[in-house]
C-alpha cells in the first residue's frame, strides 16, 4: 500500500528509507519456532532502499546457533547485519542490550558511504537496555546524519529517551545537515510527534496522509503504528508498508518505507 504526494524530481534527487524491526531473526516459542533470517535477507532486498534501519538485530547467540546448526539453512556465521546486507551495501551495527547467551542492537544498511559510527546509551533503567546508532551518511555531495531507534515500552523511558535525543542532535549534528531518526518508537498511545517536533523533526507524512495508513504492528493484522521514520531537512513524498502472508510470517513488525527528497 502506497500513499504519494505529487513531485516533480527525478528519481536521482530521491532518497528512499525502510525501517524494520526484524525480532531477532526468529519467529514462535518452544518446539515450533523457527529461523526467519534468511526469508528476511530476501525481503530486505526487495525493499530496494538507500537506506534500512533494523532493531533487534543480533551479532551472536549462543543458544540460537546451536538450536539451528542442523537446520538446512542454519543460523548465519556472520553478524545479522553483515548477512542480511545486500551486495554492496556497507554496514553499521552497535549494541544496546547484552544477555547471558547473546546481544543485540541496532542497524543501518547503506548504499551510499557511511563516515564514522557512533552509539549513544539511552537507557533510564537497568531492566530495558536502549541505544541510538549514529552515523552520518554521504548523499549526493552533502552530509545526511541517520540515526537508528530503539525506545522503552514504558511511556516515561520514551519520553526520556527523546530528551537524551534531542540533547544528542544539538550535541553533534550540525544544524544544517541533514537528519533522519527511525526506528521501532514502541509508541502506543500517538504521544511522541509534539516532542520529536520540539527538536526540529517531522514525521515522514505525504501531505494529507493520516499516520494511521502506516501501522505496522501487529504484523498479522496491523493496528499501531509504532515504526516511525522523523526528518529534518527533508521532505517525503511517498510512503508504503509491505503486507502479505510473507511480510507477516518474518517478524511481528512490518517494515515502513519512505521517499525523501532535499526540502
Amino acid at each position: 500500500m502506497r500513499h504519494h504526494a505529487p513531485t516533480t524530481l527525478g528519481h536521482g534527487d530521491m532518497l528512499r528509507v525502510a525501517t524494520y524491526n526484524i525480532h531477532k531473526g526468529v519467529r514462535g516459542v518452544g518446539p515450533r519456532k523457527r529461523l526467519e533470517i534468511h526469508n528476511l535477507g530476501l525481503g530486505i532486498e526487495a525493499l530496494d532502499s538507500d537506506l534500512v534501519f533494523l532493531q533487534e538485530v543480533r551479532s551472536f547467540h549462543h543458544g540460537e546457533a546451536r538450536r539451528f546448526a542442523r537446520t538446512s539453512f542454519g543460523w548465519p556465521r556472520e553478524g545479522q547485519a553483515d548477512f542480511l546486507a545486500p551486495e554492496g551495501y556497507e554496514v553499521a551495527y552497535r549494541t544496546n542490550a547484552v544477555t547471558r547467551e547473546g546481544e543485540h542492537g541496532n542497524a543501518l544498511l547503506s548504499r551510499w558511504p557511511l563516515g564514522d559510527i557512533g552509539h549513544h546509551d539511552v537507557s533510564d533503567h537497568r531492566f530495558e537496555q536502549r541505544g541510538l546508532l549514529h552515523v552520518p551518511v554521504h548523499w549526493n555531495g552533502a552530509v545526511l546524519h541517520a540515526v537508528v531507534a530503539h525506545l522503552g515500552l514504558m511511556h516515561a523511558s520514551r519520553a526520556c529517551a527523546v530528551e537524551r535525543l534531542a540533547a544528542f542532535i544539538e550535541a553533534h549534528v550540525p544544524k544544517d545537515e541533514l537528519l533522519v531518526v527511525a526506528g521501532d518508537f514502541n509508541d502506543w498511545g500517538q504521544k511522541l510527534d509534539a516532542p520529536m517536533r520540539e527538536c526540529g523533526m517531522q514525521r515522514a507524512l505525504p501531505e494529507g496522509v493520516s499516520s494511521a495508513r502506516q501501522n505496522t504492528f501487529p504484523s498479522r493484522v496491523p493496528v499501531f503504528s509504532l515504526d516511525r521514520i522523523y526528518t529534518r531537512g527533508l521532505r517525503c513524498v511517498s510512503t508504503s508498508v509491505p503486507r502479505g502472508s510473507a511480510w507477516a510470517r518474518m517478524s511481528d513488525h512490518l517494515p515502513l518505507v519512505a521517499e525523501l527528497v532535499h526540502e
